[in-house]
């Protein structure tokens, strides 16, 4: 059995980056029901993940992966929102506006994330409730 058959909703992310690790501790706090999974790209099970569903390596974004479909930039952000609680969720009907719009405003905070945000060294070390959501 390959990773694809055992997971769903798994939020891959830029394990280096300080805006994305915040994102990340985010989706935790608002996801009481522990659906999404995560894991870096960069590390190994990433790096699986995305030969598996065939997610070129030129992807710049955080990626979801939800009912054997990867999602990337503001698609995966706003499929995200929609499990989080509160009112969060209402940020999945910006789905009705068209892709290259809403990858406008994504791109320019991905491409700039590192020098607005900067870069970790290390990763977070999570609680063990919390690690268990981590894969890999």
């Amino acid at each position: 059995m390959n990773t694809v058959d055992k997971l769903n909703n798994v939020i891959l992310f830029d394990g280096e980056c300080n805006f994305c690790d915040h994102s990340v501790q985010f989706i935790i706090k608002r996801d009481p029901q522990a659906q999404y999974k995560f894991a870096a790209i960069q590390s190994e099970i990433g790096q699986q993940l995305m030969k598996e569903y065939n997610v070129p390596s030129r992807i710049d974004s955080v990626i979801l992966i939800q009912d054997e479909k990867y999602y990337v930039k503001s698609s995966a952000a706003l499929r995200i929102c929609k499990g989080l609680k509160g009112g969060w969720k209402l940020l999945y009907y910006l789905l009705v506006v068209p892709r290259v719009v809403r990858d406008l405003m994504y791109d320019q905070i991905a491409s700039n994330r590192y020098k607005w945000f900067g870069k970790k060294d290390s990763c977070m070390l999570p609680s063990p409730d919390v690690r268990k959501r981590f894969l890999g």
